[in-house]
């Protein structure tokens, strides 16, 4: 696997003029399973990446990590583009997924957001009309530019072997995290909102796309060439709410990431109830959580769909040949088109990188057998 040389002593200015964005993907060097997948074309296997797979599982991460807090960490232009790069050279995924949170741009829209290892904490959530109406609509590059700064780096380390994945938060769990003021087990407080007040609701939620659809769109001209929306609370409303509170949202910024060009992933935690809903947003690519067989979900979703997912996280500690077992029952469930292994959620910190890794190669094996109808 290629290692890559860094220069740490390149800083990021806010406010200084980029680079200009590197030319698209291309090439005999280029690895286009994941783009190839997402529009439903063959390709040689199935490609896989792991959502979060830069962090705290990974000991080069934490030696980094070590010396930084989060927040600065994904601020840090050169520090993001070599924890996004580091999973690339270690485990050999097909994507790279840029080191960021979800809830970066809030930050922007002028609420204070403190990030730790315990999870994000607002001190100041919001609990009234006013508190939503003092929220503004930042300029995505002068409010996150180091994102799109880092995807440059990115994309120029890796050499533009493999797409680089940009993404958001959905407006509903975005909203979640600033009215409960952190995470949640009952969303009261989210709730509450959207039944009692739903008026002022729905004005979050606007402000909330307003902010995120320019903010992916910064992402995709700095170099991302798919994008994934995560609604990773959405599960929590009843198919009635999600249609009336999420749905109209996730609607709007898929049809505006997709007029952009590039492939839109949608991707929720117990979602399986509202799998038709999602596939009316539009979404290229639906990821699925480990608790909906992968051929359930690509027969609600239908043809013109691409699945992800979906092992169960806590499977990487399974017995090698058990987890093999596992890697070759999503791929036939799944079939050899039109599907892109992940896990069902994040991998987990305690995982060890060389189950991630053995993970990895069987996906690549197993999914060229599947294409060559020797899958045992």
């Amino acid at each position: 696997m290629k290692r890559y040389a860094w220069s740490m002593k390149i800083g990021y200015t806010p406010g200084r003029e980029a680079p200009a964005s590197l030319s698209p993907l291309e090439g005999d060097d280029v690895n286009d399973r994941l783009l190839r997948t997402a529009r439903r074309q063959p390709t040689d296997t199935t490609p896989v990446w792991l959502m979060r797979q830069a962090g705290r599982y990974l000991p080069e991460y934490r030696a980094i990590r070590g010396n930084i807090a989060f927040l600065d960490l994904c601020k840090n232009p050169d520090l993001a583009a070599e924890v996004t790069v580091q999973p690339i050279t270690r485990l050999g995924v097909d994507a790279a997924i840029i080191f960021s949170d979800i809830l970066i741009p809030v930050e922007a829209m002028g609420i204070h957001l403190e990030l730790g290892d315990k999870g994000p904490h607002f001190p100041n959530p919001l609990r009234t009309p006013a508190d939503i109406d003092k929220l503004g609509v930042p300029d995505p590059v002068e409010g996150t530019g180091f994102v799109a700064e880092a995807i440059r780096r990115t994309r120029k380390a890796i050499n533009d072997s493999v797409p680089v994945i940009g993404f958001a938060g959905a407006p509903f769990t975005l909203a979640a995290y600033m009215v409960e003021g952190g995470g949640s087990k009952s969303y009261i407080q989210i709730k509450r909102l959207l039944f009692e007040q739903p008026e002022v609701a729905h004005r979050l939620f606007q402000k909330l796309t307003d902010t995120l659809i320019p903010y992916l769109k910064m992402q995709v001209e700095a170099g991302a060439s798919i994008v994934q929306i995560f609604d990773s609370w959405g599960g929590e409303l009843s198919p009635w709410d999600f249609e009336r509170f999420s749905l109209p949202y996730l609607t709007r910024m898929v049809t505006e990431l997709k007029a952009t060009g590039v492939p839109v992933i949608l991707f929720g935690v117990n979602m399986t109830p509202h799998l038709p809903l999602l596939k009316r947003t539009g979404a290229d690519v639906i990821g699925l959580d480990w608790r909906c067989p992968v051929d359930e979900g690509r027969r609600i979703l239908g043809p013109d769909v691409a699945t992800q997912g979906n092992l169960d996280p806590l499977h990487l500690f399974l017995p090698r040949e058990e987890l093999d077992g596992r890697v070759k029952d999503i791929l036939r469930r799944a079939g050899p088109t039109g599907h892109i292994f992940n896990l069902g959620h994040g991998i987990l910190p305690p995982t060890d990188p060389d189950a991630a890794k053995f993970l990895v190669e069987a996906v690549h094996k197993h999914g060229a057998a599947l294409r060559q109808g020797t899958l045992g």
